[in-house]
């Protein structure tokens, strides 16, 4: 029985991080009537949630590890303001264990799970053998303490090709390689190792079947500390390009509701397992073929792609999270959840689709995105900001829900379609292309569907005669959408004085 925490307010979170999560922990502060501390780096002086906070702080250099991955400098900035909480977000700290146990120390919540969880599924052959005691499928491999060049090449001709070489302590693909002819096991398995030192500082490697055309499918998962631990369905996240997803959508297109219900059972027993408390995601292999699932990962800390389920449950996960770290109980039950109508997410990033997903940067000339009932936006980016080459090139989320799959579709179409982006390279046109394929439209695809589909994508052709017309057309909007809410006519005309040529617009639907 897990040690219940003492009920303790939360009265100013800080957080930790950055763009548009910053955003979203920010309003869900608002929302729960609590102050919030937005932290920034030289690289994010005035982006958008610097201002939207109730007090902003700096806390260093644009490099992340002396800012947003600076422990010190982040406890620090907590005593200037007298944050008594910490929201990681995703990425940077948020599954750092040691930075958990730091605040801890120094009587500070950390709104996520314990330490001892998130270096219990931190370590992915630990996680692995752990979930395989209890019940949970993995997908067959070897996990085992012998890391010899010897031991690993046995193991892969026991497993077979084609098979993954996994970094133990990796993530997002990193780490990782393909083998399908074991004549490519040495050279790969070095890659992989060396790959694995630098990005985690650790070299260990596991092996497994690779599953043949699959599916990643996760289960959101939430626990508190009086011993309640529920799920709250699934995601399917199987559009992805390296490894990274930049589409996602609940329900799954391709689960029936018997192995929905043995996944999500699945996850909830690898929660119990760590003892966890917060929202997590436990992920999963899924083959079409056999309807078998694997457990593949667990996400300690609330995903990207947060807002689908929020849409498809009606719940905030953000103050389910804060109301646990404050050690209350959750605020519903299993019983109480119920799948409603379907979600879908695209992930606006600035990068170049037909240039291998080139991280693109500079300063965003103009971003608009309609108002349309059933639409949501996530945005760490508004017209003006700047997209520097420090940090992950994601500007916003557009999130759709509708009563089915297929209005939600056409809905977020809708939606891409009146959006506008000028300034970076961006993948507007590209998210639209993979919406309106048959394929994704029909709900049957895998995890290599981009590789299959996208592989020679170059986008739409435009002349320049064209291009100069887009553009005037847009500023022209740009100044007419200004005026009418009230703007200077003289601040809206700005935008087509912008000191760089507009490329990788959007522009549809004017």
């Amino acid at each position: 029985m897990r040690n219940q925490r003492m009920t303790t307010p939360i009265r100013k979170v800080l957080i930790a991080n950055r763009g548009e999560i910053a955003m979203r922990v920010i309003r869900s502060c608002r929302q729960l009537g609590l102050a919030s501390v937005a932290a920034y780096s030289d690289a994010d002086r005035g982006m958008p949630w610097t201002r939207a906070a109730d007090e902003a702080v700096f806390i260093g250099p644009a490099e992340a590890l002396a800012s947003y991955l600076n422990m010190d400098r982040l406890i620090a900035a907590c005593r200037e303001t007298g944050a008594d909480a910490v929201h990681p977000g995703y990425g940077f700290l948020s599954e750092n264990a040691s930075f958990a146990e730091r605040l801890a120390a120094e009587g500070l919540r950390f709104i996520g799970p314990t330490p001892q969880a998130m270096r219990a599924m931190g370590d992915k052959i630990a996680a692995r053998r752990l979930m395989e005691s209890r019940g949970v499928p993995v997908v067959p491999g070897y996990d085992g303490d012998d890391q010899s060049l010897e031991r690993l090449r046995a193991e892969a001709e026991r497993i077979g090709t084609p098979l993954l070489i996994k970094a133990s302590a990796g993530g997002g693909g990193r780490g990782m390689r393909l083998v399908q002819d074991l004549a490519e096991f040495s050279s790969a398995l070095e890659s992989a190792r060396r790959e694995a030192q630098n990005a985690f500082g650790d070299s260990r490697v596991f092996l497994e079947r690779f599953v043949a055309a699959p599916r990643h499918i996760e289960i959101q998962v939430f626990g508190d500390s009086h011993g309640n631990i529920v799920h709250l369905f699934e995601r399917e996240c199987s559009i992805q390009r390296r490894h990274q997803k930049i589409i996602e959508e609940s329900p799954s297109p391709a689960l029936t509701p018997a192995v929905r219900e043995a996944m999500a059972q699945a996850a909830v027993m690898a929660a119990r397992a760590v003892d966890y408390t917060g929202a997590g995601t436990i992920e999963f292999i899924y083959s079409d073929a056999d309807a078998g699932f694997y457990f593949l990962e667990m996400n300690t800390r609330l995903q990207v792609e947060h807002p689908v389920t929020e849409m498809v449950v009606g719940l905030d996960l953000v103050a389910e999270q804060i109301r646990v770290a404050e050690g209350r109980p959750l605020s519903f039950k299993q019983a109480d959840l119920r799948q409603n109508g379907h979600a879908l997410e695209v992930r606006l990033y600035a990068e170049d689709p037909a240039q291998g997903f080139l991280p693109a940067t500079g300063k965003v000339a103009l971003f608009e995105v309609p108002q349309i009932a059933g639409v949501r936006v996530d945005a760490g980016v508004e017209t003006g900001s700047e997209i520097s080459i420090y940090y992950d090139p994601m500007a916003a989320k557009i999130i759709a829900h509708s009563v089915d799959r297929e209005s939600a579709i056409d809905l977020l179409r809708r939606a891409l379609a009146q959006t506008v982006f000028f300034g970076p390279e961006n993948n507007l046109t590209f998210l639209d292309a993979i919406l309106a394929h048959d394929s994704f439209r029909s709900g049957k695809f895998t995890t290599r569907f981009i590789e299959e589909h996208f592989a020679s994508w170059k986008g739409p052709e435009m002349t320049p005669a064209e291009r100069d017309c887009a553009q005037s057309a847009v500023a022209l909007l740009h100044f007419h959408n200004a005026r009418a809410r009230g703007a200077s006519a003289a601040g809206a005309a700005s935008v087509a004085d912008a000191d760089r040529p507009f490329d990788g617009f959007r522009l549809w639907g004017v």
